[in-house]
């Protein structure tokens, strides 16, 4: 080996030098934490290695369940309006043992939908030959429906009149009732 190149490695293993003293020298330090055994006082003793740090914050007092109970929905109400006579206008002429298909245009101004459970129920005049309850055609609230009741006209000439209610499913009657008025000639 000649003079320049171990010159060469001197100074290259003296900068190698420096450089890990230098590393080394600026590395963070860990602390250790001092072992302490156990006392007789229990195993929930604190033991101080520090000035305690005053309390920067109060705990909030314990909060007991409160009972909540559901906001009430409030009940939604039954309601028909008679709007106008679809077929057979009050005090047509129709003859005896006739077929009568009467329908009336209702709105249901209430808030309740009629569904399967509400009802039209015969209740004064003659039933003109129709079951006494009819299913209500189901329809939503602010909605305008036709109720349809197929009659018989009666064989003896006279006037006749069938008068009709709405009930809802908690059987109580509700709204306008609707009418068919007719004359057997």
């Amino acid at each position: 080996m000649n003079a320049d190149t171990h010159g060469f490695l001197k100074v290259v293993s003296a900068f190698i030098f420096i450089f890990l003293w230098l590393i080394t020298a600026c590395a963070p330090t860990s602390t250790p934490t001092p072992f302490r055994p156990p006392t007789k006082s229990g195993p929930t003793a604190i033991l101080s290695t520090t000035t305690p740090v005053p309390q920067l914050f109060t705990s909030a007092p314990a909060l007991s369940p409160t009972p909540t109970t559901p906001t009430a929905i409030p009940p939604c109400t039954d309601n028909l309006t008679f709007v106008n006579d679809a077929t057979v206008p009050d005090g047509t002429i129709v003859s005896p043992g006739a077929s009568i298909d009467k329908q009336w245009i209702v709105s249901n101004s209430g808030s309740c939908n009629w569904d399967s459970r509400y009802r039209l129920k015969w209740i004064g005049g003659d039933t003109l030959g129709a079951a006494a309850e009819q299913a209500l055609f189901p329809a939503r609230a602010g909605t305008q429906v036709t109720l349809r009741v197929i009659f018989i006209a009666p064989n003896e000439i006279g006037n006749y009149e069938s008068a009709w209610q709405a009930y809802g499913p908690d059987g109580v009657a509700f709204g306008d009732p609707v009418f068919v008025k007719i004359a057997v000639e």
